[in-house]
């Protein structure tokens, strides 16, 4: 718009301001809102956050430019301006700088005066620390009441000692509510917006006289030895009545050693900045530069491996790269732009999930790269990669009609924190294909927010003890089998009713983890009794069943923080029933999996790692040893891995639009198979992968799983199905 078009319809509007009801003057504020915001809506996504006392909104742009988040405290005058009325510049502010920004539509006067405006404030502003934004990422932006307010909430801050934000963007700020100043009386006939009539209406509604004088109330009164104060940016108008508020707080801030940095555009009024005027385009790109300097774009993060995650670039080989999978089929076929466009979200979320793999001198790290592109899914999971394409990013995301999948290179994460990220991607892809607003509760991250350090931390190195305790107990019996041409992985998935599944186990005082470990044993003794008559050649009989540790430690990394523990009989000693596999399995879970035990493994990992001349060996001496280990005390003491990720869940929101997860664990690096389990409403997945041709394996199982009197139903690929 033009300051001609603009300054016409103003003394139309300033007259009705002035002399209209309170109630009136609320409605045309929802008026002025819903302009902006539809003038500016395109590009950009709304999520309504609500408060006990008060409502929020997230404006995401699509095309995000900018890291960090703006805080927007609307104006007003305290009395008027509802969240659709913060919408509307909070709608401008994300689309014309590619920032996320998050407007609170505070509780208003006189219903609720001072300090209710500036406690709302602060628990908005609690609220982005509590969500993982760093302080010097958040920019606080108001205009008019919003703009005092904001200095208001550095003082509530200083006071409470809480961080500062990285900067204040103030458009007119109203900092002095005793209205001393003498803009009041020379600007009061000129200003084509405001009155001090009405200014001192607003002001009786929010402060009582004897504590207006209250820095909380008007900033400008602030004690420079009792305050702190980010950078500011301030707009005024010369011709508003609000002058002086923008000039003496920018002179008492400078004076006090705050930068502070004051831009008055001569014949303009009061919050001019919000009608994006044509003729003053500059200002919007002072905004910007003042965003880039305090927000200081972000560097890629990374890291190095965690000290699981070590041991899977050095172990590679021809054939092998250690990657599971996890995958949702949705009620409806998926749409695979808007996909890429959750995708794009999602990674920056997820730095070190969405990352590549780079090696380093000494060690291999991660490095945080852009979201992959979404591929067409075959009938074959897992497809084999070239190691150089983890080098570019580490996870893969396909796509197949109703499902969506993703695929993890181990090093990166774990099957929990790769569900955490799979279920954030879903819920982001149904707010942006429905408009959907999914609770941040399941297991699924806040989106708009930034990761913690707690979320990318080495929790190995972080919970590491005092006592270390040996990992190698004794090579298991392994499977073999001839290998499928092309590289063809045979997938067979059997189904059971998990919630009878489940009373079964407890009824016998198990897990359905100590279960199925003991119906796999049992299985693979029959089998190595099949394939070695000598019973002195006879090995002994072990599953490798992975343990989460954050239900051990209170650990919130999205990182690798999982143990395997080796559990199972040994079939020299005579002949085992299944009862007494699975008593003797569950004793040792429990005997095994506790927070000492659990601490001593990984700590002699950790120590390991610590030794000085150890950091000083080249990597690929390093990958050689670590290899070597692997081969020894890694896959070589179990038969087989069962990893059950346990119940999915998710909130009413994201569950009626998702039928069924999957769980997928590639084949190991020296036996053809793998199994993994999860369960998702009433439906237990049991998947077995396997590369050798004879199925033989995953066929006894199932068969052992009906003769003790569970119902399965069985899925595959096939391979003839694939061919014909």
């Amino acid at each position: 718009m033009t300051e001609k078009f603009v300054r016409q319809n103003l003394k139309y509007l300033k007259g009705f301001m002035t002399e209209s009801s309170l109630s009136a003057a609320r409605k045309t504020h929802v008026l002025l809102g819903d302009f902006m915001s539809a003038s500016r809506g395109y590009g950009i996504r709304f999520e309504r956050r609500s408060f006990d006392d008060f409502e929020c909104e997230w404006i995401t742009p699509e095309e995000q430019s900018r890291p960090g988040v703006i805080l927007y405290l609307h104006g007003g005058g305290y009395t008027c301006g509802n969240i659709d009325y913060a919408k509307g510049f909070g709608s401008a502010l994300a689309a014309e700088f590619g920032i996320n920004v998050f407007c609170a539509a505070y509780r208003l006067a006189p219903e609720f005066p001072f300090p209710a405006a500036v406690d709302d404030a602060e628990r908005a502003y609690d609220y982005l620390l509590e969500s993982g934004y760093m302080p010097e990422k958040i920019i606080l932006c108001g205009e008019s009441a919003g703009g005092g307010l904001c200095y208001a909430l550095s003082l509530r801050l200083f006071e409470k000692n809480k961080p500062q934000p990285a900067g204040i963007v103030a458009i007119s700020p109203w900092t002095d509510l005793t209205l001393s100043l003498k803009s009041h009386r020379e600007n009061n006939e000129i200003d084509p917006s405001m009155t001090t009539e009405r200014v001192k209406f607003f002001a009786d509604c929010y402060a009582a006289p004897d504590e207006r004088e209250n820095p909380q109330v008007s900033p400008i009164f602030f004690d420079g030895k009792k305050a702190a104060f980010p950078p500011s940016l301030i707009f005024a108008g010369g011709d508003e009545v609000l002058l002086d508020d923008s000039k003496v707080m920018h002179k008492r801030l400078t004076e006090s050693g705050f930068k502070s940095e004051l831009i008055i555009r001569p014949t303009l009024w009061h919050a001019y900045v919000l009608y994006n005027l044509k003729e003053y385009r500059a200002d919007y790109e002072k905004i910007g530069r003042f965003l880039d300097k305090r927000l200081d774009d972000e560097a890629k993060v990374w890291s190095r491996l965690d000290n699981a995650g070590l041991i899977f670039p050095a172990a590679k080989r021809r054939g092998w790269y250690n990657v599971f999978r996890l995958s949702a089929d949705l009620t409806e076929p998926i749409d695979r732009d808007v996909m890429q466009s959750a995708l794009d979200v999602t990674v920056k979320r997820f730095p070190l999930i969405g990352s590549r793999l780079r090696a380093g001198f000494f060690w291999y790290y991660l490095e945080q790269t852009e979201a992959p592109e979404i591929v067409r899914d075959g009938c074959c999971p897992i497809m084999k990669r070239r190691f150089g394409e983890v080098r570019k990013c580490a996870i893969r995301v396909l796509y197949y009609k109703n499902r969506i999948a993703v695929e993890f290179f181990h090093a990166v994460t774990d099957g929990n924190g790769g569900l955490i990220f799979l279920k954030t991607l879903i819920a982001e892809y149904l707010s942006e294909k429905y408009g959907e607003t999914v609770p941040n509760t399941c297991g699924i991250a806040d989106r708009l927010a930034s990761p913690t350090p707690e979320e990318l931390e080495d929790s190995f190195s972080e919970y590491a003890g005092r006592v270390a305790a040996k990992r190698e107990s004794g090579k298991a019996y392994r499977l073999t089998g001839v290998k499928e041409k092309d590289g063809f992985l045979n997938l067979t998935c059997g189904i059971i009713p998990a919630n009878a599944f489940a009373e079964h186990c407890r009824s016998l005082g198990v897990t359905v983890t100590a279960y199925l470990s003991s119906v796999m044993i049992y299985t693979l003794i029959g089998l190595q009794k099949r394939k070695v008559r000598d019973l002195d050649k006879r090995r002994p009989v072990k599953v490798q069943v992975p343990v989460n540790l954050r239900k051990l430690f209170p650990s919130r990394t999205m990182r690798n923080f999982v143990m395997v523990v080796n559990v199972g009989v040994d079939p020299r000693m005579g002949d085992y029933s299944f009862e007494e596999i699975l008593d003797t399995v569950s004793r040792q879970l429990k005997l095994y999996v506790t927070p000492k035990n659990m601490q001593a493994i990984f700590t002699a990992n950790v120590n390991s790692e610590r030794i000085f001349l150890i950091k000083l060996v080249p990597l690929f001496i390093k990958n050689f040893v670590m290899k070597t280990v692997f081969d020894r005390v890694g896959e070589a003491q179990g038969c087989i891995t069962i990893s059950n990720l346990g119940r999915i869940e998710l909130p009413e929101e994201a569950a009626r639009h998702v039928e069924a997860f999957d769980f997928i664990l590639g084949p190991q690096a020296r036996s053809p198979h793998n199994c993994a389990v999860c369960t998702y409403n009433d439906e237990l997945r049991i998947n077995f992968i396997r590369r050798s041709e004879s199925p033989e394996l995953e066929r006894e199982f199932f068969r052992n799983l009906v003769r003790l009197g569970h119902h399965v139903s069985i899925e595959s690929n096939l391979r003839e199905h694939q061919e014909r």
